[in-house]
């Protein structure tokens, strides 16, 4: 077993020798990783690495075939369907390459929907999701449509959706792919600083080593296993973030608010 998943917090999430193959091929072969609360990891590779199914595997969308996964301790590979599809509703946030925008939504609906399909009443629903408007510089932008958005601006939209029920992992999967170097920046800037400040884990499977540089901790992916593991100098949380904010937006340092609700009382829904 290797040592890649050594942290010196207790994990929020970690990943325990996953195996994971696809017919003859082996996407994981035995991959150990962690993430504690507050922290981030990128996860680099080609295409074809095994770095987007490890991501899967650690978010409960592919079910190891050998291996623990671990939320808080608990044991996320043991769980059926309906279990993990549960989880991901609940405590687990995703952003996307594209988005994924309702397009005949407003943004503030589009954000507030994971609410909204929890149970909880529209309009307390898009008033929460309002709060995180100014909070990602779209204030004045409830209203658009995601076709009215710049991609930025729907990329931004995308991260308050994944933020506005408070889980305690962020995934996101090459959430810069189709943005130019400088939105990118701006967004990633974003994503790793809002998701320190709120003590969530993120992890961010990227191929753009600017992006990794973002996060507190990089692991490359090869043939199914971590080929090599980079930790910040300086290991407290959100150094690189701190260290590269002059790089991005002049809002990247702004802080969200704390969330409205606590977990238990804030549904979310199954991307």
């Amino acid at each position: 077993m290797s040592s890649y998943g050594t942290a010196t917090a207790s994990p929020a999430l970690a990943g325990i020798g996953l195996v994971k193959s696809f017919g003859l091929t082996r996407a994981l072969a035995g991959v150990d990783v962690s993430v504690p609360a507050g922290q981030s990891l990128a996860v680099m590779g080609p295409s074809g690495s095994g770095k987007s199914t490890l991501l899967h595997c650690l978010a409960g969308i592919e079910r190891p075939d050998e291996g623990q996964v671990l939320l808080a301790g608990e044991r996320v590979d043991q769980l059926g369907e309906p279990e993990r599809s549960e989880l991901r509703r609940t405590r687990f946030g995703f952003v996307f390459q594209s988005g994924q925008l309702l397009p005949e939504l407003p943004a503030d609906e589009n954000v507030a929907l994971p609410l909204m399909l929890g149970g909880m009443p529209r309009r307390t629903a898009v008033q929460r999701a309002r709060e995180w408007f100014p909070v990602l510089g779209l204030a004045g932008k409830e209203g658009r449509r995601p076709g009215e958005l710049s991609g930025g601006q729907a990329q931004r939209v995308a991260i308050a959706r994944a933020l506005v029920g408070g889980p305690q992992v962020i995934f996101a999967d090459e959430p810069t792919g189709a943005l130019d170097q400088a939105t990118g920046m701006e967004v990633i800037s974003l994503l790793a600083d809002i998701t320190h400040g709120q003590g969530a884990a993120l992890v961010v499977v990227t191929h753009d080593e600017n992006v990794a540089r973002w996060c507190d901790r990089t692991v490359h992916v090869r043939d199914g296993r971590l080929t090599e593991h980079d930790r910040t100098p300086d290991t407290a949380p959100g150094t690189n973030a701190v260290t590269h904010a002059a790089e991005a937006a002049p809002f990247a340092a702004s802080r969200a608010p704390r969330y409205p609700a606590g977990p238990e009382t804030v549904a979310r829904y199954d991307r």
